[in-house]
């Protein structure tokens, strides 16, 4: 298979990585096409106004930006799903995926592959109370996947518009590769389109992907984060030509980030977020202890020496 244009690209959604400086900073970055926040956890006593208060439809425009949201009844989350339409989301996500136990303990993420018919009505509640596309992402089982047809189906048969399909189980967590098989699979059955989403660290991981899978798009989290340029050289790889990152662009994505970082945000917990961030940055570098493992009097230290170390021949 020959892929003459670039996908529809989509960076994921990501609990405690993902927040709105990050998104806001990616989308000065640019190149997908779809933001999604973190979930939004729709508890089991919701107080609805209070949660739609986690959600601005414009913090990533140009770029779409959907809703994201977690939750285990069906009520609740139409409910939630009205409230975000209402705020002008262009499309609603229900989150089937999160392998974290303080979620699925609660029945909610991954926990929703246990029980297809529950995944089931959950979506087509959604569906049916919104206008706009309601989309999923699934993992490919909970503890195995001897659900995993039964979970795609349940997803397409409510009339969600989509769905992404993160190859791995809840068990998993991040560990094992994903098994892109499971993509190629899932592509084969459903009539709905297949986004496929793991391990896409450069542009010629989204290659193999694209060949070995055949989806429809590719969603990218901790390779956007490990490398915030990496939708501008799919861009660019597909226009054949080589993307040249600008000079001084790691400062710039740092000094971009504090930006918009709320103006009450304590400044150790800006070093803590810069320290997240260059974590996954520098996975590679010898600088990578250095940065963090030192202790900082303010944001502006860490952000000037990481910048100094990553642009370091």
């Amino acid at each position: 298979m020959i892929q003459k244009s670039a996908p529809l690209l989509f960076l994921a959604p990501m609990e405690g990585v993902g927040d709105r400086p990050f998104r806001k900073t990616l989308a000065s970055i640019g190149g997908f096409d779809w933001a999604c926040t973190e979930f939004i956890r729709v508890s089991t006593t919701p107080h609805i106004p209070s949660l739609l208060k986690h959600y601005e439809p414009d913090d990533t425009a140009p770029i779409l930006q959907a809703a994201q949201i977690m939750g285990s009844i069906p009520e609740f989350m139409a409910e939630m799903a009205v409230g975000l339409a209402a705020k002008g989301a262009p499309r609603i996500d229900l989150n089937c995926g999160c392998p974290s136990n303080t979620v699925t303990g609660k029945g909610a993420g991954s926990s929703l592959l246990k029980t297809p018919e529950l995944l089931h009505k959950i979506a087509k509640s959604m569906v049916d109370a919104v206008s706009v596309p309601v989309t999923a992402k699934l993992r490919a089982g909970f503890s195995d996947t001897s659900l995993f047809r039964e979970n795609l189906l349940a997803a397409e048969e409510a009339g969600i518009a989509f769905l992404t399909l993160h190859p791995r189980t809840k068990e998993d967590g991040y560990g094992p590769p994903a098994r892109w098989d499971l993509i190629r699979e899932a592509k084969q059955l459903l009539k709905i389109p297949v986004i496929g989403n793991g391990d896409i660290l450069n542009v010629g991981d989204l290659l193999r992907m694209i060949e070995h899978t055949g989806c429809d798009g590719v969603m990218i989290g901790r390779g956007a984060v490990a490398n915030p340029w990496i939708f501008q050289e799919i861009r660019a790889h597909f226009r054949g030509e080589e993307y040249r990152r600008p000079t001084g662009a790691i400062g710039q994505y740092l000094k971009m980030f504090l930006s918009h970082c709320p103006e009450e945000m304590q400044s150790k917990t800006k070093i803590n977020k810069l320290k997240q961030l260059m974590s996954f940055m520098m996975k590679e570098s010898e600088h990578r202890k250095t940065i963090l493992c030192r202790t900082y009097t303010d944001e502006k230290e860490i952000c000037e020496l990481a910048t100094y170390l990553a642009e370091s021949p």
